[in-house]
């Protein structure tokens, strides 16, 4: 792997091939009316990090393009595929009409939770983050298949969305990684246009 600066990641724009040759893992992120835009840039600079499927911006979340959206990702809003939903909830139904055994896991603090290191991660997966004050919408709770916690020990008791969003993520790669028939890492060229 070699290491880019800003500059280089900013103004390197990748070819069609290399952007069809993306081995796609079965992710899924959801972004349930998150207000800051360098927070939206983070999480698409997380979801091309890990390759995911889609990005889901959903009710007051800002899209792209954006300038600040487009900073903060450098520029991975042009080719980490997204799509814009009124709510959550509808982007999640949609999802689950479209993808047989998808796993919604939201990330949150409830007492329903388990610790991140504790869940079941199944994938296909859609991970689901929620506004920097009021969190992932209840609504969305109350249809998630688990609900995800990272443990705090110090005073403060919450964590930034797209920091939350990177640990589990990368939490949910280990387990892919350590689990030899999972799906996933299949080439949207190799798979065809049955994309979302």
């Amino acid at each position: 792997m070699i290491k880019l600066g800003a500059s280089d990641l900013r103004t390197r724009a990748p070819s069609e091939k290399e952007i069809q040759n993306i081995k796609r893992n079965p992710i899924y992120i959801v972004v349930d009316n998150v207000l800051d835009t360098y927070n939206v840039g983070a999480i698409f600079r997380l979801a091309d990090a890990v390759a995911a499927e889609k990005v889901f911006l959903c009710g007051k979340t800002e899209t792209p393009p954006h300038t600040r959206i487009k900073k903060a990702s450098i520029n991975t809003t042009e080719w980490v595929q997204w799509e814009y939903a009124e709510t959550a909830v509808s982007a999640i139904k949609n999802l689950k009409l479209k993808i047989k055994n998808l796993t919604v896991v939201a990330i949150e603090q409830d007492k329903r939770n388990v610790s991140y290191d504790r869940a079941d991660y199944r994938f296909p997966i859609a991970l689901v983050v929620g506004n920097e004050t009021a969190g992932v919408s209840k609504e969305v709770l109350d249809i998630a298949d688990q609900i995800v916690e990272l443990p705090l020990w110090g005073v403060n008791k919450s964590l930034n969305v797209m920091v939350s969003l990177g640990i589990v993520l990368y939490e949910v790669m280990k387990e892919k990684n350590s689990v030899e028939d999972l799906p996933g890492g299949i080439s949207q060229s190799e798979r065809g246009n049955d994309l979302l």
